[in-house]
């Protein structure tokens, strides 16, 4: 599977999920979450920023089943889901990521007949750096 490429202004994002910990960007002088990561505030031009806990709770806004894969590393799980996480606390943050049916589980385990806009959605972590999606129970 493909890493991620992180850079200064992301790191601590990767290194929050590494923990199990999902973390956004928040400007410190006036509150506005951000995302992806950057030294200055869309709103405000403040330089101070924070990394503001989430419950990791979203809906699902956007999905997409590749068709035929896209990139070689992931042919082999073919079809697979590629889902558009609207935070629940933040709802112009959305985060890419799979839809699984549990932490860890391959990222073709959720049959894409499953997959709806607007289904709610936790984060979860298996250990790696990678958040994944499962579907929230009622």
């Amino acid at each position: 599977m493909l890493e991620p490429l992180v850079d200064p202004d992301g790191a601590p994002f990767w290194e929050y999920a590494a923990r199990g910990e999902l973390r956004v960007q928040t400007c410190a002088d006036c509150g506005e979450p951000r995302f992806p990561p950057r030294p200055c505030c869309p709103h405000c031009q403040s330089f101070a920023s924070e990394w503001a806990p989430t419950s990791g709770r979203g809906r699902v806004w956007s999905y997409v089943v590749p068709h035929p894969p896209l990139l070689p590393d992931y042919a082999e799980h073919a079809p697979y889901n590629v889902v558009l996480v609207e935070l629940a606390e933040a709802p112009r943050i959305r985060l890419v990521g799979n839809l699984v049916r549990e932490a860890g589980a391959p990222i073709d385990s959720l049959p894409a007949d499953r997959l709806r806009i607007g289904a709610r959605v936790q984060a979860v972590f298996d250990g790696s750096r990678l958040p994944q999606w499962v579907l929230e129970r009622p």
